[in-house]
């Protein structure tokens, strides 16, 4: 019997077609014998919508015409099963689900904002959970968490927009103790939407209000100078972490852009998604510095708590031969299946392993107390009667 899977992609953020894309290509991959994929798109205006005919890239080249034929949904828990409902007509079920995997990116999708929802639906899900999607999407917590952890970060600040208009002198004095250039990020966004790199002061209000479009909270970091970019992925769980052969990324401009990621390269070309960003594989590191790479991959996948796969990008010093970790991505782009296949591990593999994986975190997670069979309100009074609440008698109401 197969695996009912339901695979959820789209949604209200600025790299809405980058997960169309990533989801896309998995459902491609996925191995039809072993699971049902069941595609759920989330569009742009929160609508929840499934059909057989959204597993094809070229429905989404006109949205509109996508909700015509697509049938409106909403993922339900029902007596201990869960459910895809059309909220339409007689709101009958139209699939059954019994695992889903969450193919999203940005901020209100990837940011354990989706997760959370699945949480409290009960659905098991592939990937990591709330806390650790939350950490893994906003740069300052993460940098925040590394740092006090131990793990090597470029120099920073951050800010949030209204302080910045309030104190932008301030803040301009404290960037350039970091010394130029810098680049400037929305701390919330992916997929390279929003940033700068900053050669002098004189471009920096321009970039800052450029990220401030995207995010209320921006980070200035200290550009790394001699810049080689390494991106590793790491699979696994709280248990096991496995990590694939090391990229190096190249970009004509200062860093990898989302043109360079996601928008193909000549007229009428198509995009690939991360797959057709310009790489080289296996990077072109030392032996002793794609050990440290991949040690710290390890460390830093247990320390947030990840699961299923992450990216993680990190930034070298090529002259001075030193690692700094850029940041985790919880749900990269294309899953960065590319990272895997020279090791030999074919994608559909590799997607099985993390259905797998999430299917055995559930199981295991399932066997904890997360509530009490007893009910302490059988016996409750009212107010009056209960112990610790005499205190509202004296307080105002608001």
């Amino acid at each position: 019997m197969k695996i009912k899977l339901g695979v959820i992609f789209g949604g209200p953020t600025v790299e809405h077609e980058v997960s169309v894309i990533s989801a896309v290509q998995a459902m491609e991959a996925i191995d039809s014998e072993k699971y049902d994929i069941i595609p759920i798109y989330i569009s742009k205006d929160r609508t929840w919508y499934s059909g057989k005919m959204l597993m094809d890239i070229d429905i989404y080249k006109d949205f509109e015409s996508l909700k015509k034929y697509a049938r409106k949904v909403t993922l339900i828990g029902k007596d201990g099963g869960f459910y895809l409902q059309s909220l339409t007509g007689l709101k009958r079920i139209v699939n059954e689900i019994d695992i889903v995997f969450p193919i999203v990116h940005g901020c209100g999708m990837e940011d354990g904002t989706l997760q959370g929802y699945l949480e409290t639906v009960g659905v098991p899900y592939v990937g990591s959970g709330v806390a650790a999607s939350a950490l893994g999407q906003d740069k300052v917590f993460m940098k925040q968490i590394m740092s006090s952890s131990g793990f090597p970060v470029v120099p920073y600040t951050w800010f949030f927009d209204t302080e910045y208009l309030n104190s932008k002198d301030e803040i301009m004095k404290v960037i350039s103790k970091l010394g130029y250039p810098v680049v400037v990020k929305p701390a919330l966004q992916g997929s390279s939407v929003g940033i700068s790199y900053v050669k002098d002061e004189k471009e920096l209000d321009k970039a800052i209000i450029e990220a401030t479009k995207y995010d209320q909270k921006i980070v200035v970091e200290k550009a790394v100078s001699n810049l080689v970019e390494v991106n590793a992925s790491v699979i696994g769980n709280m248990e096991y972490q496995e990590v694939s052969t090391l990229e190096e990324v190249s970009s004509d401009d200062d860093f990898l852009t989302y043109n360079d990621k996601y928008v193909g390269n000549g007229k009428g070309s198509k995009s690939k998604g991360m797959v057709s960003a310009s790489r080289i594989i296996p990077a072109r590191i030392d032996k002793h510095l794609e050990n440290e790479i991949k040690n710290m991959s390890k460390e830093l996948f247990k320390c947030f708590n990840f699961g299923g796969v992450c990216r993680i990008d990190y930034l070298i010093d090529k002259k001075e031969n030193k690692v700094y970790v850029n940041e985790p991505n919880t749900i990269p782009g294309s899953l960065s299946f590319y990272l895997w296949e020279p090791s030999g591990k074919k994608y559909s593999q590799l997607l099985d392993e993390l259905i797998t994986t999430a299917i055995k975190n559930y199981k295991e997670k399932s066997k904890k107390i997360h509530s009490f069979d007893t009910n302490i309100l059988s016996n409750f009074n009212g107010l009056k009667g209960a112990k610790g609440l005499k205190g509202l008698k004296g307080m105002k109401r608001r």
